[in-house]
């Protein structure tokens, strides 16, 4: 019951969030600098949840580092295909940076409306500026269609962070922890990135001319993914009637997943972005440390409970 509940709460505000943020585009401005230090910070956290929370529980289920290091790399070069596939993890900024000043070298990078391509390849001068070749920095091509491979990608890494927040309930609560703060680091994370991803669809649906009541379809369509990604854990784990076996390795696959997302908004953000990349880092490091920070509220596995036990002494026990 208690499972079940914790659950409902979660998942129903990440698709709040998601909700919103593919509501936002009409709502609001988002400045280039604003946005990727928002995708920063949300970059950190997942990296810090993944390292910190989800690998260690997958090798306390899998009483195996091996195994979970291997279920990690399935999760991590899954997810990198995927996006390899389908170009997918883009987000969009929806205004120029007001802060760069006209001509400059952070101008000419990003000015207008641009959708952030992860996937699309670059040419980089790393004595100059980088560049990109064959294409410049422009609205997303108006195809009726054009927004779809992104929706299926987004739609799929979704239903992996909702087994990722279910997977991570469970364990916690095998544990004995039964406050608001279980499983709440994988939480945070994608309560925090779900609206980036909604915004992403919205955004290049617009600039493919469908209405506003289409994007409104698809965006609670997205938005109800992640808890269809909580039921769909439960199914699979009754269905193949494991033990800790596929918890364990659903916990290092998301673990995987979360570092190749984190890596991907991060790394060509704070290498690229050089007027910004002092802010870019602080807000990286920002992440990680809420991810550790967590630490401290979260459940202890049971190795955690034996080495905090103080040895008793034979005069103790006499008296």
């Amino acid at each position: 019951m208690a499972l079940g509940f914790q659950l409902t709460f979660y998942a129903g505000l990440i698709m709040t969030a998601s909700m919103a943020g593919g509501l936002a585009p009409t709502m609001m401005r988002f400045t280039h600098r604003q946005l990727h230090l928002l995708m920063s910070l949300v970059a950190g956290l997942m990296l810090g949840v993944g390292v910190f929370h989800l690998l260690p529980h997958a090798t306390e289920k899998l009483h195996s580092i091996h195994a979970a290091a291997g279920w990690l790399m399935v999760g991590l070069l899954g997810m990198f295909f995927l996006i390899r596939a389908f170009h997918f993890h883009q987000h969009a900024s929806l205004e120029p940076d007001d802060a760069q000043a006209p001509g400059s070298n952070a101008e000419s990078e990003h000015s207008g409306c641009l959708v952030h391509d992860h996937g699309q390849r670059h040419d980089h001068d790393h004595d100059a500026q980088h560049s990109h070749a064959g294409h410049g920095h422009e609205p997303p091509a108006a195809h009726k269609l054009s927004w779809v491979g992104i929706g299926f990608g987004l739609t799929v890494h979704t239903l992996i962070d909702g087994m990722a927040l279910a997977a991570s309930v469970q364990s916690e609560m095998s544990l004995g922890g039964t406050t608001w703060f279980v499983g709440v680091a994988i939480f945070l994370a994608i309560l925090l990135h779900k609206p980036l991803d909604a915004m992403s669809i919205t955004t290049l649906m617009a600039s493919s001319g469908w209405s506003r009541k289409s994007r409104m379809a698809a965006n609670m369509a997205f938005a109800a993914m992640c808890p269809i990604g909580v039921i769909l854990f439960f199914a699979v784990e009754e269905a193949l009637s494991a033990n800790g076996t596929f918890l364990g390795a659903a916990l290092a696959i998301s673990a995987g997943v979360f570092l190749c997302i984190s890596l991907s908004d991060l790394l060509p953000e704070i290498q690229f972005h050089h007027h910004d990349r002092l802010q870019l880092s602080l807000m990286l490091m920002t992440g990680v440390l809420i991810a550790w920070g967590l630490l401290f509220i979260e459940p202890k596995h049971p190795h955690e409970l034996q080495r905090d036990l103080k040895p008793v002494s034979a005069q103790q026990i006499a008296i």
